[in-house]
């Protein structure tokens, strides 16, 4: 299938000569988004080439001289350029170009580029447009009809022909209905062998309410700034990955140590790095930054850096991402080590996420918990497929401060980000009317918790809309679970469930 057929020449030369007259228009990046796969020809590929990359370095003014000065030290398109009379080209280009009206050339370039790129891939599109139907009133007709159709609309056009196959044809592809009781047998003496139960997190009453770490699951605890999300994570990415802990003035074996690896999209290695040895050593971090433990506490370090060495744990730092590079670090890290529990940090948005997913939509800008959605999905669907454990985290809005559930509705950027997870928490600083209400519930002897942990989403599980308290030392990242109330402050009676596992 020929997909150059699905081009509007006279639209493309428009837009090239508007951004010759006025290279400023680039400057507006949230209402125009145009790259080299927009245009056709090879030669106007070069001239937007060198138009966009003189914008970028500055240029607010361009001339036939600055394009060619440009282009001369690029030798291979310069000789396109003037194999195409590029001179003349420009000069006619910018003394037709209709400034006025940049924004129709503009959609009509962008329109034929969606048309192009669905082409590209095997899809037949000319029931939209169609460039080699002869009839001339069936032609003024169809261009009308793309004429009158919004980006966006063209693109829920096609996706919506495509689901009604899939649905049709995919979805209801099976020759029969299943039996409810297909496997039952099967599922319930395996579940009566082996419990549905993960490797467990760090901390009290955290496994009786989560069942531990559970494969093909996806948890998210979120928390505003400065609260815990990165450390709980730490702690949980060593519980599981690391067969020794210091606790109660010992160091203690911890079960099995499975394949685990963190994604940082903030963090420095070295960061994470005094974060684990904290965690595991029980040291605050203040004193292994600022070099002030005491001989016995240098010991523990020492010790427990030689666990995090024969430990399976793998650390990936990605600043800046899309949710190809998510995937493929994850898939990578199961192949070569065969991990089976991922913690990534922070659920957000990237300039290369933005940028992904604005050329895979065709120019269209999707607003950020869109974005964040997908990103969200995606995270779901590798777990799912890889029967692996996804850790994750978000920020929190403003409305925290003053809300009286902490639920999906604090997330920021999007509270759809909830709608896959497995598992929804949210931990936040205890606050002065907590303790007011928890009164009743501290008897004598017992601290007053810092920290709560509110479980607002527990697919499959019995404990939910309720909070975790817990006594929280930042520093040494270890948050332990106390009791466990409503969100009413009502104490409900749970007992701390201890996973074994085994290989």
């Amino acid at each position: 299938m020929n997909s150059s057929r699905y081009t509007d020449t006279p639209s493309l030369v428009q837009v090239l000569g508007c951004l010759i007259d006025d290279i400023t228009i680039l400057d507006d990046e949230g209402k125009y988004f145009l790259t080299k796969e927009d245009f056709v020809k090879e030669f106007h590929q070069i001239l937007f080439a060198a138009l966009s990359n003189m914008h970028t370095m500055g240029v607010q003014q361009v001339s036939l001289n600055s394009i060619e000065n440009y282009l001369q030290a690029r030798p291979n398109a310069y000789a396109v350029y003037k194999a195409n009379d590029g001179a003349r080209f420009v000069a006619t280009a910018s003394e037709h170009a209709d400034r006025s009206n940049f924004d129709y050339y503009y959609s009509q370039t962008k329109k034929f580029t969606l048309l192009r790129e669905y082409s590209k891939i095997g899809i037949d599109v000319s029931w939209i447009y169609d460039p080699d139907e002869l009839d001339q009133s069936k032609r003024e007709t169809k261009i009308a009809y793309l004429n009158s159709l919004r980006l966006e609309e063209i693109a829920d056009l096609i996706d919506n022909k495509l689901a009604r196959v899939r649905a049709e044809y995919v979805d209801n592809s099976s020759d029969e209905t299943i039996s409810a009781s297909a496997g039952i047998d099967e599922l319930f003496e395996s579940l009566g062998q082996t419990p549905d139960v993960g490797q467990p997190m760090y901390g009290g009453l955290i496994n009786t309410v989560t069942r531990g770490m559970r494969l093909g699951k996806v948890y998210l605890r979120s928390a505003a700034t400065g609260v815990g999300k990165t450390r709980t994570m730490v702690a949980d990415f060593c519980n599981c990955g690391c067969d020794e802990i210091y606790k109660d003035g010992e160091w203690i074996e911890n079960d099995l140590a499975f394949p685990s690896l963190f994604i940082s999209t903030e963090l420095e290695l070295d960061e994470i790095q005094t974060m684990m040895v904290a965690f595991l050593a029980d040291i605050e971090e203040e004193y292994i930054l600022n070099g002030m433990m005491s001989f016995e506490e240098q010991e523990r370090a020492q010790h427990a850096i030689e666990v995090i060495k024969r430990s399976p744990l793998y650390v990936e730092v990605i600043p800046d991402f899309n949710l190809k590079d998510i995937e493929n670090t994850i898939k990578r890290s199961i192949r070569m080590y065969s991990v089976q529990y991922v913690f990534y940090d922070y659920i957000h948005t990237s300039m290369k996420i933005l940028e992904e997913i604005t050329r895979r939509s065709g120019g269209i800008r999707l607003r950020e918990d869109n974005i964040l959605f997908l990103l969200s999905v995606k995270l779901k669907e590798i777990a799912t497929q890889y029967n692996i454990f996804i850790l994750s985290s978000t920020q929190l809005n403003q409305d925290w401060k003053t809300s009286d559930i902490p639920d999906q509705n604090l997330l920021r950027g999007a509270k759809s980000i909830a709608d896959k997870i497995d598992l929804g928490m949210i931990l936040l600083d205890t606050t002065e009317e907590d303790k007011e209400k928890l009164a009743n519930v501290i008897t004598d002897g017992i601290k007053m918790p810092n920290v709560k942990l509110s479980i607002y989403k527990n697919r499959r599980g019995l404990y939910s809309k309720c909070y975790i308290w817990m006594y929280a030392n930042k520093g040494t990242c270890r948050f332990d679970g106390m009791f466990c109330t409503t969100y009413n402050y009502e104490l409900i009676p749970i007992a701390d469930l201890n996973i074994h596992m085994q290989v």
